[in-house]
């Protein structure tokens, strides 16, 4: 077999070998991938400007007598609602369960979800005044968090939301900002169910994109930036092994032809 022979076969396995993987390699980081005809949520003319109570939310819950005059003391409230309040001191933890509601002293299961915190703190203080003179409700939320992937490998984040108002584009500053490699313009947020999940696409690259980035974040946001295109390290990296046995085996027919009479 003459070096032109040898050359052109080399070529075909080569153009082979990328054929069969190229797809694969050409961006192997990318997890959340849509086509191009998806539909993507339509955002609402007007944003949430309050974080939403949701299931799965840890509650810090403390009530307090004569508009916060005296704390209630929630362990030891009677069935019978009695006027006279005990004192103590803090606050208890209460878990929103799936179908939203909490279980509370005195009203058992009260559905929350949905409401802001102060819309629930309204709503509990209305509750309560059957029971107690001018309730005055503190809630807190204190697991609220998202989930980031910044646009690079090994770089995801669970960010917790420290206030009840973050936005997407300071949960992104809390992540460490957008990657070097991550494509500002293809910001994916993923809201609600899983199943059947709402998926927002934020513009990140211009200044119009603000605009979005200022949305409220609920719990368990995903916040998902894709990563660039590797197309020369990726396909590389990938045909390395190929390329290195192709090799090994031209120089070996080379060898076995030059020995052979």
């Amino acid at each position: 077999m003459d070096m032109k022979s040898k050359f052109n076969v080399f070529v075909i396995i080569i153009s082979s070998v990328i054929l069969l993987i190229g797809c694969r390699a050409l961006n192997p980081s990318v997890m959340l991938s849509t086509g191009k005809d998806f539909k993507y949520s339509t955002f609402p003319p007007t944003q949430p400007l309050e974080y939403k109570i949701s299931q799965n939310d840890e509650l810090s819950f403390s009530i307090f007598s004569n508009d916060g005059f005296k704390l209630v003391d929630v362990t030891t409230l009677s069935g019978e609602g009695s006027k006279n309040i005990s004192l103590s001191s803090g606050g208890l933890n209460y878990k929103v369960e799936f179908d939203g509601s909490v279980k509370l002293p005195l009203l058992g299961r009260t559905t929350l979800k949905g409401m802001s915190v102060r819309e629930a703190e309204l709503f509990l203080e209305e509750k309560y005044s059957t029971f107690y003179n001018k309730p005055y409700v503190l809630l807190e939320v204190t697991n609220r968090r998202v989930i980031i992937f910044p646009g690079s490998e090994g770089s995801a984040k669970v960010v917790a939301l420290a206030n009840e108002n973050t936005t997407l584009m300071e949960a992104l500053a809390s992540a460490g900002g957008i990657s070097q490699s991550g494509k500002a313009y293809n910001v994916k947020l993923i809201r609600g169910d899983l199943k059947n999940p709402e998926i927002y696409l934020v513009n990140l690259s211009t200044i119009d994109g603000v605009k979005q980035s200022d949305m409220v974040l609920q719990a368990n946001d995903i916040i998902y930036v894709e990563p660039q295109l590797r197309i020369g390290r990726d396909v590389m990296g990938e045909i390395l092994p190929y390329l290195t046995f192709v090799t090994t085996m031209i120089i070996f027919i080379e060898f076995i032809s030059r020995r052979t009479p």
